[in-house]
């Protein structure tokens, strides 16, 4: 498997370097050659298939011999322990839960894979890895539980004070071993920036050996990748056009959906949800890209003003507007209408779902008002209780919380705090 850096094409890299690296020099991301389109029948013959075979045979079509069959077997074996159902709300809704991991949120499956993936590639290292990731959300916890106790790799992860959930934050801030937290004063906009400047740093890359656990590692976006297949399997009416709502904040779920769907999948539209950091959607609306500073809002893990997949989403329909217009449709909504959609689906369907879930919702029932004939599937990105107390007060009754969310919640928080300044975030690296 061969990748190139979206800012220079002629420049190709193995998966390793790909993986370690995270990101290029040129501040690019890595994108493969080639995207292998599977065989008809194995789309075809997907019920057949377990989770674990459907992630293995994508894997190995993807990474088209990197790591021997044996290794990436044992590789997803260890990370793909966890089921995706469907949920079908009616006939033409359905959730795709993808919480059912250890921290509870989607982002399990490719902290996992990674995790599996750069112990396997670490193994001949002499040196420590020092993974560094921006997390406005789940990807801190996911990435702690996916890497806790990893022989030869620690953690770092940044977080914008104030700005995640009390749950999201003790899953990110109470583990000890190789995990680190730094809470930083902030956005996450601005922790992300941080992550940049330290991979494009000479200096302190001579001094550490450092990767990325974000959505700019590629070993994120491989897995994320599997569960759209998981999810097509599972429809019991595969003849009605689907649609995926993907709520979005830095957009690598949606792009491992397009990776999907270049690879074969019967894909019939993607629907970009975002709340009122809505700079993909108004991309789609007016073809201008123009970032912006984060608003918080009640789905803070797309609280994102400048997405880094952006530049895979360009990469990918060779930047023309038109064509990813065309197969992408998009919405933002604001927190009141996310708290209505909340309320709504628990009064129309029994069913409780998180606030990003519930945005996805709003954009599938945008899109369905005028696509009538087709059938959506919404991602549910994380389990409700993460965000406890919200989802409490908006439906007015308590809910479950699993008792691995529960257990965290009088475990002392471990965080060192940080203002946003590159420079005091340089000398703690170079002394960690």
């Amino acid at each position: 498997m061969k990748l190139y850096s979206t800012k220079n094409k002629s420049h190709l890299v193995s998966l390793r370097e790909a993986v370690f690296k995270g990101l290029p020099d040129d501040n690019g991301l890595y994108m493969p050659v080639h995207i292998p389109l599977l065989p008809p029948d194995f789309i075809q013959q997907l019920p057949r298939y377990s989770f674990s075979d459907i992630a293995f045979t994508v894997a190995q079509s993807l990474l088209q011999g990197a790591i021997p069959e044996t290794d990436l077997q044992r590789i997803i074996q260890n990370s793909i322990t966890f089921p995706a159902p469907v949920v079908s709300l009616d006939a033409r809704r359905h959730v795709l839960e993808l919480f059912h991991g250890p921290s509870l949120a989607f982002k399990d499956f490719g902290a996992r894979f990674m995790a599996q993936l750069m112990s396997y590639f670490n193994q001949a290292e002499q040196r420590e890895l020092t993974i560094l990731v921006a997390t406005s959300g789940d990807t801190g916890g996911a990435v702690a539980a996916g890497f806790y106790k990893t022989p030869g790799i620690r953690v770092v992860i940044l977080y914008p004070s104030g700005k995640v959930s009390f749950l999201q934050e003790k899953q990110l801030t109470t583990l000890d071993e190789n995990i680190t937290a730094l809470e930083i004063s902030g956005t996450f906009d601005d922790c992300q920036a941080l992550v940049k400047k330290a991979f494009l740093d000479a200096d302190l890359n001579q001094r550490q050996r450092l990767s990325s656990a974000n959505s700019i590692n590629i070993a994120r976006l491989i897995p994320q990748s599997f569960y759209y297949f998981e999810a097509w399997k599972q429809l019991a009416d595969k003849t009605i056009p689907m649609v995926f709502s993907v709520p979005s904040g830095n957009f690598g779920n949606l792009t491992a959906g397009l990776f999907a769907k270049k690879m074969g999948l019967p894909v019939h539209h993607f629907i970009a949800a975002t709340n009122v950091n809505d700079v993909v959607p108004a991309y789609l609306a007016s073809s201008e890209y123009r970032p912006r500073p984060s608003v918080r809002t009640l789905s803070n893990a797309m609280d994102v003003g400048n997405p880094s997949n952006f530049a895979r989403m360009l990469d990918l329909y060779c930047s023309t507007w038109n064509i990813m217009r065309d197969e992408i449709s998009g919405y933002g909504f604001n927190d009141d209408a996310t708290e209505a959609a909340m309320r709504e689906i628990k009064q129309r369907f029994g069913y409780v779902m998180d606030p990003h879930g519930a945005v996805g919702y709003l954009a599938l029932e945008a899109y369905l008002r005028t696509h009538p004939q087709a059938q959506g599937v919404i991602l549910e990105t994380a389990h409700p209780a993460k965000f406890k107390e919200d989802v409490e007060k908006i439906l007015g009754e308590p809910i479950d919380i699993p008792e691995r969310l529960a257990v965290l919640s009088n475990k002392p928080k471990q965080a060192t705090a940080m203002p946003n300044d590159f420079s005091v975030f340089k000398e703690w690296l170079m002394e960690f």
